[in-house]
């Protein structure tokens, strides 16, 4: 394990009243954010912009990956008022945009899909000019599940591949490779209109061959957006950091994988699956995805 942070991870942000705005928001309405609940070292900086990701369906996960901060345990019962609080607290906010995702909930049949088209549905009624991503969870495989989310349209579904095939078993044991790429798949089969996402981790283990070659399986699932950050262990009891990756090889990946067909790439030590979506959203949807910043992810 690794355990000295090199200089290039060396952050610091200046506190506003906008975090205790946004916390208080969040108390208020009795929601969870994932800035929070997963320890994102990105949480201040979004909070002092007056932006959250939610994380709907409770605090507790019914797996248990060695890479992530969010509690495993009992479900929460479902908060049947979650939705339309989620759409006052964006309404609220001002969002323009807005990213929401969950725990992974196996215990429902299906995987809390009709809970997330719920939110998207309230969110459309209370701002319906803002736009909606959801970041779900595999959903067991279900296609029927999966269809309920694709049918109320989200602008985005992403669902995190997280890390290469070899190192499931250590790091997410509970999922399958395989099945995360054809979640990916289904969403633009049962909804071509939907930009699909998703997201991998460095410094897990994992060789430049695996890296690259995860790139591809997921540019044959379909995978349009794809964003990659450093992986930052929460504790010792979570997995651990085997190496801190250079900033120039975030942006030799990026490269590769435009080269390879995905149409919008953010990669860089601090890139989260949803930080500064909104700001990437600001762009026509049409001129989006051809417009690389890098300033928006450093």
């Amino acid at each position: 394990m690794i355990d000295k942070k090199p200089d290039w991870l060396k952050i610091t942000y200046r506190d506003t009243p906008n975090r205790e705005y946004v916390e208080k928001i969040l108390k208020s309405l009795s929601l969870n954010a994932v800035c929070t609940e997963a320890n994102c070292p990105n949480y201040l900086e979004c909070f002092n912009r007056k932006t959250a990701t939610f994380m709907i369906l409770g605090i507790n996960c019914t797996r248990n990956c060695r890479f992530c901060n969010v509690t495993f345990g009992k479900p929460d019962p479902i908060d049947v008022n979650e939705p339309e609080n989620v759409a006052k607290a964006v309404a609220q906010l001002g969002l323009k945009y807005v990213v929401i995702t969950s725990v992974t909930r196996d215990d429902l049949n299906d995987g809390g899909a009709e809970h997330f088209a719920q939110v998207v549905k309230w969110i459309r009624k209370l701002s319906p000019s803002t736009k909606t991503e959801v970041l779900i969870p595999d959903l067991k495989g279900d296609v029927d599940s999966l269809k309920i989310i694709t049918q109320v349209s989200p602008v985005v579904i992403g669902h995190n591949i997280e890390t290469v095939p070899r190192l499931y078993s250590e790091v997410r044991p509970q999922a399958i490779y395989k099945r995360s790429l054809e979640v990916i798949k289904n969403v633009k089969f049962l909804n071509p209109s939907i930009y699909s996402k998703s997201s991998i981790m460095l410094g897990l283990g994992e060789t430049r061959g695996e890296v690259i070659r995860t790139f591809k399986d997921l540019r044959d699932a379909g995978c349009e957006i794809l964003t990659i950050g450093q992986y930052l262990s929460p504790s010792k009891y979570h997995h651990a950091v085997v190496e801190y990756v250079e900033p120039k090889t975030f942006r030799e990946y990026k490269d590769l994988a435009l080269e390879m067909g995905f149409t919008y790439v953010a990669s860089a030590p601090y890139v989260r699956s949803s930080y500064h979506a909104d700001e990437a959203m600001n762009y026509k949807i049409g001129e989006l995805f051809t417009k690389n910043n890098d300033d928006i992810w450093v």
